[in-house]
């Protein structure tokens, strides 16, 4: 027995030694801020939660528990009650600015959608669903001008080649815009959760289990239920134009790289042409140099004592070359040329039963194949 005991007590101090430390930051009504340190179980047992509610991830998340509002969202982590509002782990570079300048006024009442007082917690929501759009809202105003940079010298039609480095660039901002559409799903995923479900709007309202006469309907006429899904539709709203934009990047992104892939194809397609050019070219002066070749071997004939017919065989030669070179290439315009649109009647008929049968005639003029011609 002196054995077992002594052993829990070794499992229970260890257990104690590695629970995380929360550095907390604590502020009320007002707007007054603590800060002070809390071991993981002691903080979960005075907010009569479980161990597995302030397991934060980096994924986004609104859930209530106990009368207590859990929000995860990237870095930040919050506990919300209907008296203060808890951030653990504030001791990060990119809260600082938020939690020390601009937090404790919005919780004050400072900046909220409706002019009247509203409950504690439904002005701590609104402060920290604000944060998130204005984070991912900074996240699409970084990368849209560099995006559209980009693309804009990447498409200019005055470049014959495609510099690697901008598709480099390219590459890495399409991954970001990637990211940033992920992120704003699950913003809207975890909104529209909520929106769906009448009981979980009710049960972010904390004060209606503290003070029910604070639930009463506002000067407004609308339930503060109702405020709270309006509250929430609001940022839905937020993120559905923010993810609109992204979805506009995304497709300027696939279009651009159409354009780039067409003028990769019409640089190819001119080098293989000219490639195709040349060896026709080498071909027809190889053939009529076979004479020059005749000539040149260690024959005798009568032929080599005129001094006129160097002159002869090298025109002929050059002559032969020429117009076989000239043959091939017609024959090469001629079968790389596109194919004529099919043929279109020229008067189409269309009958209107309450008016009888009127014809309509579309004269289709040969200019109008020409420029398709030529487009092509």
């Amino acid at each position: 027995k002196f054995y077992q005991h002594a052993t829990t007590e070794a499992s229970q101090a260890t257990l104690a030694s590695v629970s995380p430390v929360f550095a907390v930051m604590k502020l009320d009504k007002e707007g007054n801020t603590t800060y002070f340190e809390k071991k993981k179980t002691e903080l979960y047992q005075e907010l009569g939660l479980q161990a597995r509610d302030l397991r934060f991830q980096h994924l986004m998340s609104i859930a209530t528990r106990n009368n207590r509002i859990i929000m995860r969202m990237e870095f930040l982590k919050a506990v919300i009650t209907p008296e203060f509002l808890l951030i653990l782990d504030y001791r990060n570079l990119n809260l600082e600015h938020w939690l020390f300048n601009e937090l404790a006024s919005q919780l004050a009442g400072e900046g909220q959608l409706v002019t009247y007082s509203l409950p504690f917690e439904f002005r701590a929501i609104e402060a920290i669903l604000q944060y998130r759009i204005s984070k991912l809202q900074g996240r699409l105003n970084t990368l849209q001008p560099q995006i559209l940079e980009t693309l804009e010298a990447l498409v200019d039609p005055k470049l014959l080649s495609v510099d690697r480095s901008k598709l480099h660039i390219l590459l890495q901002n399409g991954k970001s815009l990637s990211e940033l559409e992920t992120d704003l799903k699950v913003f809207k995923e975890t909104i529209l959760e909520i929106l769906d479900e009448e009981e979980l709007i009710e049960e972010l309202c904390l004060s209606k289990w503290t003070d029910p006469q604070v639930f009463e309907e506002s000067t407004s006429g609308i339930d503060h239920a109702e405020e709270m899904e309006l509250l929430l539709e609001n940022y839905y709203r937020q993120a559905e134009d923010l993810a609109n934009e992204a979805r506009e990047l995304r497709v300027l992104i696939d279009d651009s790289e159409s354009i780039i892939f067409i003028n990769l194809d019409s640089h190819r397609n001119v080098m293989m042409r000219l490639n195709l050019q040349l060896t026709m070219g080498t071909f027809s002066l190889s053939l009529f140099g076979l004479i020059g070749v005749a000539f040149g071997m260690n024959l005798e004939s009568s032929l080599e004592e005129d001094p006129r017919i160097f002159w002869l065989v090298t025109g002929i030669m050059f002559l032969g070359s020429g117009l076989i070179w000239r043959r091939l290439l017609s024959f090469l315009g001629r079968h790389l040329e596109p194919p004529l649109p099919p043929h279109v009647p020229a008067v189409l008929k269309k009958s209107q039963p309450a008016a009888g049968r009127v014809e309509i005639r579309n004269n289709l003029k040969a200019e109008t194949f020409g420029l398709s011609r030529s487009t092509l």
